[in-house]
């Protein structure tokens, strides 16, 4: 997802992923000697992997998420260098670096690795099942969830308290949910079966992978095993209650909520439902979804403007999409829309603005 620009070369590099800091490239992973990973050896991808080192011990940018894949055991990075060194070798030169000063000096990662990055492969927990250790080790090394489903500081680090609690992705535009399952959590209500669906086939009977997501399930989840999925969702039941945030609290509805009633029952009820539930296995549930009720309702918004494509999985080979409104509807009219989604049937969170919009 990554290291593939668009229309490239699999693994050759030539995105550039946006921070709020300037543009990284990707680099090329392909065994290419000149400009790939054809003259490494094993020492120092494990290097870059789990110290976040470059091959001549320079540091490494965290956008590449080594703060995550630190974690990962030196007999899968062994496993994962054997695959890259198997692949065809594409020569494509990395766009030169966009990062603005004085984030460009690399010597300024002292202080933030010292700060925020801690080296360490994942140590199973006695206490803890086999199927919660192997959940844990794919979800917070390898699958390096924490680094899109966890709020940022201002130096773009994930909140320490903050281990997969959500949060807006930068640049990016889209939130990344909460993933507890339990009381206050972003998946509250879903069993591990919803869960095993979702990373699996893209849908599952709470919802659809859409956005970020679903390039995530399209290009990853599917092919993790099932026994690995179920590991996955062990461990995510076991995340902690979260409190609910005061402004959710102080839940009022907006003035415009029958302006919204009217849209939805012209533009979206013949797929939704009026009761908010949809079809199952073929157009998701706005009524309790993870992604309708999270905070920012950014997620919302921009499902209305640009339309909703879940992933092409080998389990749901034609999914549904939904089409965008941006050219029907406008600012006023999606905010009310989105709103009267939040706040129609057992959801109840606050509003959005056609400012956000």
């Amino acid at each position: 997802a990554c290291h593939t620009a668009q229309g490239g070369a699999r693994y050759a590099g030539g995105r550039a992923l946006a921070t709020p800091f300037g543009d990284v490239p990707a680099p090329n992973l392909t065994p290419d000697p000149a400009t790939g990973l054809g003259d490494w050896r094993f020492a120092a991808f494990w290097q870059a992997l789990h110290h976040g080192k470059g091959r001549q011990g320079e540091l490494l940018y965290p956008v590449f998420s080594y703060t995550s894949f630190t974690r990962v055991t030196r007999a899968d990075a062994l496993a994962i260098f054997a695959y890259l060194k198997s692949l065809p070798p594409v020569r494509q030169v990395a766009p030169p670096l966009g990062l603005k000063f004085p984030y460009s000096v690399r010597s300024s990662l002292l202080a933030w690795r010292a700060l925020y990055f801690k080296p360490g492969v994942f140590k199973p927990d006695a206490n803890q099942s086999a199927a919660w250790n192997r959940g844990a080790y794919l979800a917070e090394g390898l699958g390096h969830c924490n680094e899109c489903h966890a709020p940022r500081n201002a130096l773009g680090a994930t909140v320490s308290n903050g281990q997969l609690t959500g949060g807006q992705i930068p640049q990016v535009h889209w939130y990344a949910p909460d993933l507890s399952t339990r009381h206050g959590g972003g998946l509250q209500g879903w069993s591990a079966q919803d869960i095993v669906d979702l990373l699996k086939r893209g849908q599952s009977t709470k919802g659809a992978a859409f956005g970020p997501m679903a390039e995530v399930v399209h290009n990853s989840t599917q092919y993790i095993s099932d026994a690995d999925l179920h590991a996955m969702a062990t461990y995510l039941e076991s995340l902690p209650p979260r409190a609910v945030p005061a402004g959710m609290a102080a839940f009022t509805r907006v003035a415009s909520h029958a302006q919204g009633a009217s849209i939805y029952a012209r533009q979206c009820a013949q797929c939704h439902g009026s009761d908010g539930n949809g079809v199952t296995g073929i157009y998701p549930p706005l009524n309790g979804n993870t992604s309708v009720n999270e905070p920012s309702g950014v997620n919302a918004i921009r499902s209305v403007l640009l339309g909703g494509f879940p992933p092409v999985t080998a389990g749901n080979r034609q999914p549904y999409s939904m089409p965008p409104f941006a050219r029907e509807l406008s600012d006023t009219d999606i905010a009310a829309v989105v709103n009267y989604i939040r706040q129609s049937w057992s959801n109840r969170v606050t509003a959005v603005s056609a400012g956000d919009v």
